[in-house]
């Protein structure tokens, strides 16, 4: 397959360097996301109201609920399109391509359709309150007409990433994320719109994003060149987008139903740990982009790999993206409790508040390489084609544990702290991890030890 300026061979040469490179953009594009969302949430809330930033901030577990499952597909279309580009299959490459855009299409109109139809009714069962409903459904209902373009996005920058090109998804992100705020200052500020405005500006900047990935792929003069008239179904290959993609959705479901029960025991220690709390756990989102973009760095490297039969790389790749996941993990986390009273000091004005989450800070982020050992290791292990087996693993330690740990030991009245409420994150992330970590070993015997050729391997 020829190799494109944007390309990266994952298959030879030294792997620090080269996952250093596929990850650093895609790192700077999950950052540049949270603080354009961030930018959001700060417009409305300035210019707009509480009330409004209550809207906005309510829908944010719906819209994760309901596209995780979709967005789960295109784990499967990374998989796949890295491990037949290392076989050098063109013709596999191109049905995955083509696979990926329509269902990428496809299920965007879906999620068009069902939000627009039933976001209030989504938002009574979610026990919305009447303050804000009504402005929480207008919202839900713009926003979710940007769904194929979002659709269209991940898709087609997770289809990059499976050759190595994080940087273009980065360069498309950007410009989409300075129009989404100039659109937010104009809509809310100028014309007064609201949160119709934010959602419309949101939405226009996810079009713009899309466009881009549309007309780069379509532009592309290897086997990931879109042609319209060949877009369709594959039925093998939607298959196998469904056996990998699937358990990686609802997986990521699964973890948004789990973070609701948390949120509610958290809300039983009152509005400061509220506050506290919620501050904190935004700090924490851009330590947890830093350790997973080696997720999807130890995802495509492995698939990549194993399509060139290179099984010898195999425990490389895990030991080099666990290494990398740690030194993050450890970096950013412990940046993030030594500047935490000013960080939240963006958030909260008042002392309890700041002094809540730096008990979150200090109990999370302190060993929150732990969470990018075990989100890593989940990437080595689906790229080794496992999809069932990790959502199994991460839903019983990750989500079950925690749940076990509130209805039981939480419950007690010694340990009704916030503290003993934190402490299940760690207690969690290791045992999964090491759950992880035997289902790697066992998985990988089932692979030859010894390198062999592309056409062999598959």
């Amino acid at each position: 397959m020829k190799k494109t300026a944007y390309q990266l061979d994952m298959t030879t040469g030294a792997l620090l360097p080269k996952m250093l490179r596929f990850a650093l953009p895609l790192m700077a594009s999950s950052l540049l996301q949270l603080l354009f969302n961030a930018a959001d949430i700060a417009v409305v809330g300035k210019f707009a109201g509480d009330n409004s930033l209550a809207a906005v901030g309510s829908t944010a577990s719906l819209i994760n609920l309901m596209t995780n499952l979709f967005l789960g597909l295109s784990i499967g279309a990374n998989v796949l399109s890295a491990k037949y580009t290392g076989a050098g299959d063109q013709s596999r490459t191109s049905k995955v391509v083509h696979t990926s855009i329509t269902v990428s299409l496809i299920s965007g109109l879906f999620l068009t359709v069902v939000g627009i139809m039933f976001a209030p009714q989504i938002l009574v069962l979610m026990k919305s309150p009447d303050s804000v409903i009504n402005l929480a459904s207008l919202y839900l209902r713009v926003y979710f007409l940007g769904m194929p373009a979002m659709m269209l996005y991940n898709f087609g920058s997770s289809l990059l990433r499976s050759k190595g090109d994080t940087k273009r998804p980065l360069y498309y992100l950007s410009a989409a994320g300075l129009l989404n705020v100039m659109l937010n200052l104009l809509f809310v500020i100028v014309f007064h719109m609201d949160v119709a405005g934010v959602a419309l500006a949101t939405i226009l900047s996810q079009y713009l994003s899309a466009a881009m990935i549309f007309r780069c792929l379509m532009k592309e003069n290897d086997a990931f060149r879109l042609v319209l008239r060949r877009l369709g179904i594959d039925r093998p290959t939607l298959w196998m987008l469904i056996k990998i993609g699937v358990p990686a959705g609802f997986q990521g479901v699964v973890f948004s139903l789990s973070n609701v029960v948390i949120q509610s025991s958290i809300n039983t220690l009152g509005d400061t740990m509220i506050a506290g709390s919620s501050a904190a756990a935004n700090i924490e989102g851009f330590v947890w982009v830093s350790m997973n973009c080696f997720h999807q760095a130890a995802l495509t490297f492995t698939s990549q790999n194993i399509g060139a039969g290179k099984y010898s790389r195999i425990n490389k790749i895990f030991i080099c993206s666990q290494l990398c996941a740690i030194t993050a993990g450890l970096l950013f986390g412990n940046l993030a409790v030594f500047f935490g009273p000013t960080l939240l000091s963006i958030y909260s004005n008042t002392e309890p508040s700041i002094a809540a989450g730096m008990v979150r800070l200090g109990i999370i982020c302190r060993i929150y390489f732990l969470c990018g050992m075990m989100d890593a290791i989940v990437g080595s292990i689906r790229g080794m084609g496992y999809g069932v087996t990790p959502t199994i693993v991460s839903m019983l330690g990750a989500c079950g544990l925690r749940i076990l740990w509130i209805a039981t030991i939480f419950r007690l009245p010694q340990y009704h702290t916030p503290e003993a409420l934190f402490f299940s994150y760690p207690v969690s992330w290791t045992i999964t991890f090491l759950a992880h970590l035997l289902c790697f070993l066992i998985m990988r015997r089932k692979f030859p030890k010894q390198d062999m050729t592309a056409q062999t391997a598959l």
